[in-house]
């Protein structure tokens, strides 16, 4: 779906959208509110949305949609863009908008998509038996579908469009292009932790932890962020000795 109170932005992405060919239009709407009940009731997968739009905004919308519809953000207002990765954004499109960038942002949401449908069927049980564990993800890197272990995931590194997960059987990350929430939202939560905007750690691969909390893992040293503390702090104290 498309929401923006602009016309002409409307046409333009449905331009856009017509000339993708795995993406196909469920319906726009000019109206925040129309579109909203919209989403919840047809629960698209994805939504092109403006954030500037009277009575509800997208920010707001976007908090009030099924956990299942994903966003892109579609604005003439960078400073929008760090809000954007606090919601289920998978892009953030800056005004005017250019196709090639439409484009990429658009194969990044099916990647993500794969990714999930990937999983899923991973842990589909079998005729008869109880659902497995699952116990690993699907990455798409270097044009193939990768297996990756969770038991092998050392930790996730952001960096802008992509993301890298470095692995304890490889000497090189493998490089995929998703966003950092994606790939959160992938992982489990007892396993795994974002510590800072551009890590997410596999907790049981911590080797040590400096007084200003600098992680060593990996060969490498994580900075533990402000905003991560409390939550880091918190699994601390669970697991200290004292």
């Amino acid at each position: 779906m498309v929401v923006d109170d602009e016309p002409l932005a409307v046409k333009m992405l449905e331009n856009f959208i017509s000339k993708t060919a795995f993406l196909t239009l469920e319906e726009s709407f000019t109206d925040p509110v129309a579109a909203l009940d919209a989403i919840r009731t047809r629960q698209p997968q994805l939504v092109f949305l403006d954030i500037q739009m009277p009575d509800l905004n997208g920010m707001e919308l976007s908090r009030m949609i099924p956990e299942s519809t994903r966003i892109i953000f579609t604005t003439a207002f960078k400073d929008y863009a760090f809000d954007s990765y606090e919601v289920s954004a998978l892009g953030f499109l800056l005004k005017p908008i250019r196709y090639q960038k439409f484009l990429e942002a658009a194969e990044k949401a099916r990647l993500w998509f794969e990714l999930v449908e990937s999983a899923e069927a991973a842990a589909e049980p079998g005729a008869g038996s109880a659902a497995p564990q699952q116990d690993s993800i699907f990455v798409k890197s270097d044009g193939q579908l990768r297996k990756v272990a969770f038991s092998d995931i050392l930790y996730v590194e952001g960096m802008k469009d992509y993301v890298l997960l470095y692995l304890a059987s490889e000497k090189r990350p493998l490089v995929t292009h998703i966003t950092m929430k994606a790939v959160e939202e992938l992982l489990p939560e007892a396993s795994f932790m974002r510590v800072h905007r551009s890590y997410i750690i596999a907790l049981d691969k911590i080797e040590s932890i400096s007084g200003s909390y600098d992680i060593s893992i990996g060969g490498s040293l994580i900075h533990v962020s402000d905003a991560y503390k409390p939550a880091f702090e918190q699994y601390l104290s669970q697991r200290m000795l004292r």
